[in-house]
């Protein structure tokens, strides 16, 4: 998820509870909600490099419990440091300090996993990716209730105190703002399983399906792009939760190249291996250029439609003798074809 998100979460945890249990919990909670980010330093070394490491071993189980313990510890140092307040509040607290830091760390792991992008969470002991696939990295939706649930009660609270009536409680925002996320994860989820289903019911160009995805709408919860793989070729179409007719006959076709000495020598590449591992759906083509070829890869996971770009393409260019002139990567491709 985006770093809005998971700061938003961060806060309504807060307010339902948690800022009552030690000093230092809000900030606490909202450092530890973008912490797995810490990896973002990958992107230095270039595109490849930052596919290579993002939501690697930080968003472990592992990395996740590190990050957490150091991070309670940082907070407890500096609660140490930091004389208290005038006012009344909860006391400093250690142990609520690394409880904190961890629910915090594992909150974004947990909304990173629901997305399609995905997390290795048995790093480093296996890389293999895990992706829930039920909600877009950024959530129009998400943030409405978020902000809409962290919002009111101040308002409510501002009209009380000029009609004198009792003032408004926060921690039923926030309660309602951490229950209308899960809401949506639930409703996304029942969506996400019946469209994979609704697409495992047909055939495409009288092949059965041998891979599905079902990959969410920036904004509709029962919009989805659906993508199938069969032997010879990616089907991808657009389809409802509520419509039960899957049109199986027009789908955009991406068919597979045979292979060749070309696509060989580009998955050799250290860009093309790193991306190989990371796509679901790779589409490879190549094209013949006055140099030699032009070797693009591209994650149909982020096909949507015609008119729009779609992210995760690897380009690899050789030379007539297959030799490596370039390669690179970008998380913003061409536009489909």
């Amino acid at each position: 998820m985006d770093n809005l998100s998971h700061t938003l979460a961060a806060v309504a945890l807060s307010e339902a509870g948690l800022n009552r249990k030690t000093r230092f919990a809000t900030l606490t909670l909202m450092v530890g909600a973008n912490l797995p980010d810490i990896d973002l330093v990958s992107a230095l070394g270039g595109a490849a490099t930052f596919l290579k490491y993002h939501r690697g071993i930080t968003h472990s189980l592992l990395g996740a419990a590190v990050l957490a313990g150091a991070l309670g510890a940082a907070a407890y140092y500096l609660g140490r440091m930091v004389p208290p307040p005038r006012k009344s509040g909860p006391p400093l607290n250690a142990g609520w300090l690394f409880a904190i830091s961890g629910i915090a760390v594992a909150s974004h792991v947990l909304m990173d996993f629901t997305n399609s992008y995905g997390t290795r969470p048995f790093l480093p002991f296996s890389a293999r990716w895990y992706a829930w696939d039920i909600m877009p990295i950024v959530d129009l939706l998400l943030w409405a209730l978020l902000i809409l649930g962290l919002s009111l009660p101040p308002l409510f609270r501002l009209i009380s105190e000029e009609v004198g009536a009792a003032k408004t409680k926060s921690r039923a925002g926030a309660i309602f703002a951490l229950c209308s996320m899960l809401a949506l994860w639930g409703v996304r989820d029942v969506a996400h399983r019946r469209v994979l289903s609704m697409l495992d019911a047909h055939t495409y160009g009288q092949e059965n399906p041998i891979q599905l995805g079902a990959f969410p709408s920036p904004i509709n919860p029962f919009g989805w792009t659906g993508v199938v793989e069969t032997g010879t070729a990616f089907h991808v179409l657009t389809i409802s939760a509520f419509d039960p007719d899957v049109d199986a006959e027009h789908t955009t076709v991406y068919h597979k190249p045979e292979s060749s000495p070309v696509l060989d020598a580009a998955a050799k590449t250290r860009t093309a291996q790193i991306f190989l591992d990371f796509a679901r759906f790779p589409w490879p083509t190549v094209e013949r250029t006055d140099d030699g070829f032009d070797v693009t890869i591209e994650d149909l996971r982020g096909a949507t439609s015609p008119a729009q770009r779609r992210p995760f393409v690897a380009e690899i260019k050789l030379d007539k003798n297959l030799h490596v002139l370039s390669e690179s990567f970008s998380f913003l491709g061409k536009s489909n074809p």
